[in-house]
């Protein structure tokens, strides 16, 4: 199957099944003599990993990490980096009764229209649990970047119509839901359980912070630096839309009020405001990257849901199993991950550059 791979010099494969042995990630271009150890992984893996709060799916996954190859006594080798995570809590036969019916939501009908037929088992190589491996991943990309001091942090700005009102990065881990405000972390968390309990679900918006990003990177035309982060961060299942800087409410303001006004300070160029996002003309400018993703509410949820099966017949079905009533704490580790081996990789075109 094609699409399993991401990056060019920084460039990421994954593989395996939600209900298959294990999962796990292959990376190329990893340079060599970088710090790693499989506890440098394990710590965003934990963020990421099932079970892990009330309001998360409770599939037990340890998602312990193995380090099978690229690193020899403690340092990156500049060989292929191999990351395993072995399945352990698969309950494969809470998806017997809709083997042959399409969930509404997921990826099951154009899988089947795709390749003719699918892994039912929780959705095979489209289920959540192959964000796994991009964690993973991230946590390689992550420690690069802090060799440069770059600094990627994402936390839920919103779940369904609850927003953060104020913005402390610092408490970001100490509630649930990841929110950087505690008391609309409260109020998030009551609208999912209250979700929960009537057998549906939440979405909300994610946003991210890039601190300390140089300017240049990124490359013109087709290969931008918001093109690459909205293809990572679209490939991510539950994504639904990206918006970069003011995003949509641009469209609001006049050119005179849109434009980033520049000034010199100190023999640098230094930027007013910060409408755009830290990018322009698809390369960063030196301000901080921010932009936000609309994350779907999760698609299994234990309602009667009306459907079809392989044979074209009305059905109804309900999704048993362990499912996440909002999938935006989870989400969180996964949208730094997009963007810190997005930046990786760009950061080493660019080196090629200059």
């Amino acid at each position: 199957m094609a699409g399993n791979s991401f990056g060019q010099l920084f460039k990421m494969t994954t593989f395996g099944e939600s209900h298959g042995p294990a999962i796990g990630v292959i990376i190329d271009g990893v340079p060599p003599g970088l710090s790693l150890s499989e506890a440098d992984v394990q710590v965003e893996l934990d963020r990421r990993r099932p079970g892990q709060s009330s309001i998360t799916t409770q599939r037990n996954e340890s998602d312990r990490v193995e380090i099978l190859s690229g690193v020899f006594e403690g340092k990156t080798t500049g060989a292929a980096l191999a990351l395993l995570i072995r399945n352990e809590d698969q309950r494969s036969k809470d998806y017997s009764n809709i083997k042959d019916a399409f969930r509404p939501g997921h990826a099951d009908y154009t899988y089947f229209q795709k390749f003719g037929f699918r892994d039912y088992r929780g959705g095979g190589r489209s289920s959540g649990r192959e964000t796994a491996c991009r964690v993973a991943a991230g946590a390689v990309a992550k420690k690069i970047l802090a060799q440069h001091k770059i600094h990627v942090t994402a936390y839920t700005l919103a779940v369904g119509d609850v927003h953060a009102k104020n913005i402390d990065l610092t408490v970001i881990e100490k509630n649930m839901v990841r929110a950087p405000d505690l008391a609309q972390a409260e109020r998030m968390i009551q609208k999912i359980e209250e979700a929960r309990k009537d057998g549906d679900s939440l979405g909300g918006i994610v946003e991210a912070v890039v601190k300390g990003c140089p300017a240049g990177l990124g490359d013109p035309v087709f290969d931008k630096l918001s093109a690459r982060l909205a293809a990572g961060l679209m490939s991510i299942g539950t994504i639904k839309g990206i918006e970069i800087g003011s995003g949509f409410q641009i469209s609001k303001l006049r050119g005179s009020e849109a434009n980033d006004l520049f000034y010199s300070e100190s023999g640098q160029v230094k930027i007013k405001t910060n409408h755009a996002g830290g990018i322009l003309g698809g390369i960063s400018n030196g301000q901080d990257i921010v932009l936000r993703v609309a994350v779907k509410p999760p698609s299994s949820i234990s309602k009667l849901q009306e459907t079809v099966n392989t044979a074209h017949e009305k059905t109804v079905i309900q999704v048993k199993g362990r499912h996440d009533p909002c999938i935006c704490p989870r989400v969180v580790p996964v949208v730094e991950a997009m963007i810190a081996i997005t930046l990786v990789d760009c950061l080493l075109i660019q080196k090629s550059i200059r």
